[in-house]
């Protein structure tokens, strides 16, 4: 009986293993291809010696570390006493702030990212004694936060629940240091932060935006609060509220002006529903509410109640 031995068709014999006449991903001229966009074509590269890139990993445990030393006995160890609550801080504290030293340094060298490429270990040093500084002041706008969230939701129970379990408390807590950050010029890791609390909570807020105390963003998910935007006192905010630019001013030539005020101002004790787009730098007066699914361009006088059909007349 004749056996006859199968064909391979040409893909089989293209994809085997070893065979010489064929390169399966043709790599050779995939790689060339490659380093000629790198190096020439379309180059994003410093000149000079290579750096290393902050890390988002290390930078998660230093805010995880930094939010254990501002609430030990929520989200360090449950059993900390008067005896030993203190070292628990310290030692938190001691590692977040090394390594966050580590990090602000690496981002300078990384891209420039204070003054100079020879950004100093003193200069990183100086940097984060300055925020760590701030520390305290920063967990007493915190405790604010947290209160204005009770008052404002009736659904929680507690202040625990809330620090916890809410979004929008780690929103704050994470753009409550990503703002120092920022304004002490380190800004690469300030926005590395703040795009960490954006991908657990679905809360992007730009680290430059300036924000009171008593903020409480209820539910949360898809809220955006642009760079310039400027929030006051006791505001309560709810899903996907944006607070963004409505135009990019660019100069003569055509370039975008990088930091212009662009984004809205909202005054103390104002209360934004789901969905509210928010668009430039207009003013929202103190007091006001702003209706769901709302688009305002324009400014709204204090003690102002904005509806979606209020908005449509105005237009017309």
């Amino acid at each position: 009986m004749k056996h006859e031995v199968p064909q391979q068709s040409s893909e089989e014999a293209t994809l085997t293993p070893g065979n010489p006449a064929q390169k399966r991903w043709q790599l050779d001229r995939l790689v060339a291809a490659l380093r000629a966009s790198r190096e020439e074509t379309h180059s994003i590269r410093r000149d000079g010696e290579a750096r290393r890139a902050p890390s988002r990993e290390a930078l998660q445990a230093i805010l995880d570390g930094l939010t254990e030393a501002l609430f030990p006995r929520h989200y360090g160890q449950f059993d900390l006493d008067g005896e030993n609550i203190d070292y628990f801080v310290g030692n938190r504290l001691s590692i977040a702030l090394d390594n966050l030293c580590d990090q602000i340094h690496r981002a300078a060298l990384f891209v420039g990212d204070k003054l100079t490429p020879g950004f100093r270990r003193d200069e990183a040093i100086e940097l984060t004694r300055g925020f760590a500084s701030q520390l305290p002041d920063v967990r007493g706008l915190i405790i604010s936060d947290l209160r204005a969230a009770f008052v404002g939701d009736p659904a929680a129970r507690n202040f625990p629940e809330i620090l916890i379990g809410y979004p929008g408390m780690t929103a704050i807590i994470h753009h409550r240091l990503a703002h120092i950050l920022h304004r002490l010029g380190t800004r690469l890791i300030a926005r590395l932060v703040a795009e960490i609390a954006h991908t657990r909570t679905g809360i992007d807020i730009h680290p430059g935006a300036s924000i009171g105390s008593g903020f409480f963003i209820d539910h949360g998910t898809g809220v955006v609060v642009g760079e310039t935007a400027i929030i006051g006192n006791n505001v309560r905010i709810y899903q996907a509220v944006t607070l963004g630019a409505r135009h990019f001013p660019t100069d003569h030539e055509g370039n975008l002006i990088k930091g212009d005020a662009r984004h809205p101002i909202v005054e103390d004790d104002v209360v934004i529903y789901a969905g509210a787009t928010i668009l430039g730098r207009i003013t929202i007066g103190r007091g006001s509410t702003i209706g769901g699914n709302v688009w305002v361009t324009q400014d709204v006088p204090p003690n102002s109640i904005v509806t979606q059909a209020m908005a449509r007349n105005k237009q017309v």
